[in-house]
């Protein structure tokens, strides 16, 4: 693995997670948004997601300036009974995958959720992203369903692969 370290994201980070972000939206389909993220909805998106849900960045580690990545905790629903779920994203700057940098993040934001008394953790991995199926696995994730032709993007239909971490017993493999 490359040497990283692993933060709190600051809004300062939010022009490096715009970046990764914006060429997810505009080469890849593991985010259905179709429009690039202006700076300004970055920060927004950022400060909504502070305190219990929380985004983590990966710098490497003589350089904390430079976001490699970032993990984030979402509300799973706005619904006041799902309070206990959380919907996780891992992201990875397209230079930087393949070297373990995603599964980092992921066990960092898996360990957050628990800490903040979360029960269970849902990954919803669009486009049949099999690296990130992958990764969530080899973290404890099951396969709880999967979604079909949900999304629209580049003039294809997409599935969504649900998967689902119990949180209570959860030690990192």
């Amino acid at each position: 693995m490359q040497p990283v370290a692993i933060r709190a994201a600051k809004l300062a980070d939010a022009e490096g997670i715009r970046q990764i972000i914006n060429y997810e939206i505009l080469n890849g389909t593991s985010i259905f948004e179709l429009e690039p993220r202006t700076l300004a909805a970055q920060r927004t998106w950022l400060q909504d997601r502070s305190g219990i849900h929380a985004v983590l960045v990966a710098t490497p580690d003589d350089d904390e300036d430079t976001v490699l990545g970032f993990s984030s905790l979402s509300p799973f629903h706005t619904r006041p009974a799902y309070n206990t779920t959380v919907e996780n994203s891992v992201y990875v700057h397209q230079d930087h995958r393949g070297k373990g940098i995603g599964r980092a993040l992921l066990v960092e934001i898996i360990e957050l959720a628990q800490s903040h008394g979360f029960h269970t953790v849902i990954a919803r991995i669009s486009g049949k992203n099999e690296a990130s199926v992958a990764v969530h696995q080899s973290v404890g994730f099951d396969v709880a369903g999967v979604e079909r032709e949900v999304g629209r993007k580049f003039g294809r239909w997409l599935d969504v692969t649900v998967m689902q971490l119990m949180l209570r017993d959860w030690n990192c493999p």
